[in-house]
């Protein structure tokens, strides 16, 4: 069976980025599993799996267009120190839950510290990175029906959430 839309996939994968630093990896762990045509992985990727089979391996180039896209400088915001009231040490690389103006919930990332204020981006890590997949199809089947209405893959035993 080849992948197409609304397979359930699983494949593992080493990610690196452009200096060919690996970002991550599912070695040792169980094979990722999304469905097919639903937005469960990043569109280069799922692109690049259209039609492959178990048993097949690859190396993917996804542009950052197409994986978690171009960094966004209006998701890069510096804030006031007070805005972290309760939290006495702010570093680099910390992470928190931001509200927007319509009460959403953002994971902003610190990427710079001072006295007065604190520079946070809402930007995915790896956006405006080119990515690099080396890939193994371990599986593909049908997706069932209950599958198809949650829009993901259910592990052994059926849905856990």
């Amino acid at each position: 069976m080849t992948i197409k839309e609304n397979s359930a996939v699983s494949f593992h994968y080493t990610l690196t980025d452009d200096e060919g630093q690996q970002l991550d990896s599912s070695e040792g762990k169980e094979p990722l599993a999304y469905l097919h045509g639903a937005g469960n992985i990043i569109p280069g990727l799922e692109n690049a799996l259209e039609g492959k089979s178990i048993g097949d391996s690859m190396t993917v180039a996804v542009s950052a267009a197409e994986g978690y896209g171009e960094v966004q400088t209006e998701l890069i915001q510096e804030v006031p120190r007070g805005s972290f009231q309760g939290v006495d040490e702010i570093e680099i690389g910390m992470q928190f839950e931001a509200q927007t103006g319509n009460g959403d919930s953002v994971p902003v990332t610190v990427t710079a510290v001072t006295d007065e204020s604190v520079t946070v981006d809402g930007n995915h890590p790896l956006a405006g990175k080119n990515l690099n997949f080396d890939v193994s199809i371990e599986d593909v089947r049908e997706a069932s029906q209950e599958e198809l209405e949650h829009g993901h893959v259910h592990g052994v035993g059926g849905p856990n959430h």
